[in-house]
């Protein structure tokens, strides 16, 4: 099941190297990039929204199932693309796959252990890990084998027969039970006694999705315009150096209390950010490297402070729909800010773009963590004042 979660992950991040090829043969703007780019974050979200619960009600194997013959229907469109429109219909498929396999993966692998030890590790790396891995090896493939815009499409295809089989012969976990038409509707919520938590993650969440919605829509582009990398395995190598750096840094401080990481995840991530930033001005790649590894870092340990912190303060009958608004809030900002990027690439040119986009994070990660030490202070000013009688 961990690697069926990583599979769709991987099949998610896959287009990205290949945005460049698609753009230099069908000579689309960089704003309709980022736009098919944020059809998949929106399908996902609908997905995650209103598809979230329903494995709960038919069972994990039903949902699972429909999800892999969505991602096929997907991964077909890709193979037969011939323009931005089906590329768009493609990724909106994919978006809706993924959002459902997601959530019935992390439920399924919570079943099948339990006790949540290795589950939770596996739920909280796979996204990352296989953001990684898809784009890596999507990179290699345009690079070094043939057919760039139909090879690894036709390999996740069969990738997805695999987990077909894994699903078919694994066990239902999750028996069927009332209430499926019911758990459709979307729910979010935001408890009053979880505001003054939640505030702060806001704009670390946001920051962080920002991030990798940048890498993901236009850093192939910036390490090929800017950076003069012109190997399409660099394009993928820019979103491992993000993803996976994150991957790594949930592996490493998955026992570290989720409070303690808002504040040194905010810092590394606008630092990482700034420093990006002076790689792509000065035309330094290796600087660019360093810059997005240690961002990548911030965004691993700003997972684990969102969705740790949530899950220690929400309630056990309230944590779906708080969960639900978190996601609400990250992949909004994933898609939201990339698209406005594509917009001001076409407008005023990349450079300048990737340096507002870049700055307008510094920004934002730079309040999150005004905000996490004004509510340090708070806790620490309550905590030595004496209660009056």
């Amino acid at each position: 099941m961990g690697a069926v979660f990583i599979l769709f992950l991987a099949a998610s991040s896959a287009p990205s190297p290949l945005y460049v090829i698609y753009q230099q043969q069908w000579h689309f703007a960089a704003w309709a990039l980022t736009v098919v780019f944020a059809l998949y974050v929106l399908g996902m979200l609908g997905s995650l929204l209103v598809l979230g619960g329903l494995s709960d009600h038919l069972g994990r194997r039903p949902v699972l199932a429909t999800a892999i013959a969505l991602e096929v229907v997907a991964l077909v469109l890709f193979l037969v693309a011939g323009n931005v429109f089906v590329l768009s219909a493609a990724r909106v498929l994919q978006g809706i796959a993924t959002g459902a396999a997601t959530t019935t993966l992390s439920a399924m692998l919570v079943d099948l252990e339990p006790a949540r030890g290795r589950a939770g590790v596996v739920t909280s790396i796979a996204p990352l890990s296989g953001l990684a891995v898809g784009a890596l090896g999507s990179g290699a493939l345009v690079e070094f084998a043939p057919a760039p815009t139909k090879l690894v499409y036709a390999l996740l295809l069969a990738g997805m027969a695999a987990a077909a089989v894994v699903v078919a012969l694994t066990p239902e976990t999750s028996p069927r039970r009332r209430g499926a038409a019911a758990s459709l509707r979307p729910r979010i919520a935001m408890p009053a006694y979880l505001r003054a938590d939640l505030v702060p993650l806001v704009p670390a969440g946001i920051a962080a999705w920002a991030l990798a919605g940048m890498y993901l829509s236009l850093g192939p582009s910036v390490a090929a315009q800017l950076l003069g990398l012109h190997s399409h395995l660099i394009g993928g190598v820019v979103v491992t150096l993000l993803a996976g750096t994150g991957a790594v840094a949930i592996a490493l401080l998955r026992t570290r209390p989720a409070s303690s990481l808002l504040v040194p995840s905010s810092t590394l991530l606008g630092v990482g950010t700034l420093i990006s930033l002076v790689g792509v001005a000065q035309d330094l790649a290796w600087l660019a490297a360093v810059g997005t590894v240690i961002a990548g870092i911030g965004f691993g340990a700003s997972a684990l402070a969102t969705f740790g912190t949530l899950a220690r303060v929400a309630r056990p009958d309230e944590r779906g729909a708080v969960f639900a608004l978190a996601n609400v809030i990250n992949y909004l900002g994933n898609s939201v800010p990339a698209v406005l990027g594509g917009i001001a690439t076409t407008s005023i040119g990349l450079r300048p773009a990737a340096g507002i986009y870049a700055l307008a994070i510094v920004a934002i990660t730079f309040s999150a963590l005004v905000l996490r030490l004004n509510q340090v202070r708070r806790e620490r000013h309550t905590a030595t004042t004496p209660l009056s009688s």
